[in-house]
């Protein structure tokens, strides 16, 4: 299945969130959310050794896919991150030095947010495309209430508690996309599993277009 490579203003819809995964396996892994769809691949930080399954992702799909890292707390790992191919760089908090870190080197950087408030924080720093984290606590009319104060062009996606079964209130509300943990990736699946529930994900996605 071929994709137009992924560009820094327009981050893929889906973002697969590989938390708990090892070098030994990421490459396969990745290679099944690829050929189901998938374009946006993020190893967090807190992963067994996940400079090394970064590296290894980059290199083996870096082509195709924003590959990059998830978890991302300081400048530094912004650098870990950078100098190990990744191009993605996903927080669960609004840090401006963090954001301004990785606009500065070129890459696509989504910080979380949970208030309006942390949100123009995340825009004044340099981010087009926020995360609302976690989006289950908040609910879908909280997105569309902040996606009425925003700049058009700041993209937000839901993460956390958002799926294949819940995708339609959540693009009823204007989300550009999703990103999803558990649902696709826990360690101990198998390719195969996250091949198929990444489908199912994809076209859950794609029905409600």
């Amino acid at each position: 299945m071929s994709s137009p490579e992924p560009t820094l203003s327009r981050p893929p819809p889906i973002v697969a969130i590989l938390r708990g995964v090892k070098p030994d396996e990421v490459v396969a892994i990745a290679g099944a959310l690829v050929e189901a769809g998938v374009r946006a691949i993020e190893v967090p930080l807190n992963s067994p050794d996940p400079l090394e399954s970064i590296k290894r992702l980059c290199a083996a799909y870096g082509h195709v896919a924003l590959c990059g890292a998830g978890t991302v707390l300081t400048p530094k790992a912004v650098d870990d991150v950078a100098g190990v191919g990744g191009k993605l760089i996903v927080t669960p908090n609004t840090d401006p030095e963090v954001i301004a870190r990785a606009v500065t080197l070129g890459l696509t950087v989504m910080p979380g947010f949970a208030t309006p408030s942390e949100a123009f924080a995340a825009v004044k720093a340099g981010a087009r495309a926020l995360k609302l984290f976690p989006a289950g606590t908040f609910g879908p009319s909280h997105i569309k209430a902040v996606r009425d104060v925003l700049p058009k062009d700041v993209l937000v996606y839901a993460v956390g508690g958002v799926g294949a079964a819940n995708i339609e209130p959540w693009r009823a509300a204007g989300v550009a996309g999703i990103g999803v943990g558990g649902e696709l990736y826990r360690p101990g699946y198998s390719a195969q599993e996250v091949g198929q529930k990444a489908a199912a994900l994809v076209a859950a996605w794609n029905a409600q277009a």
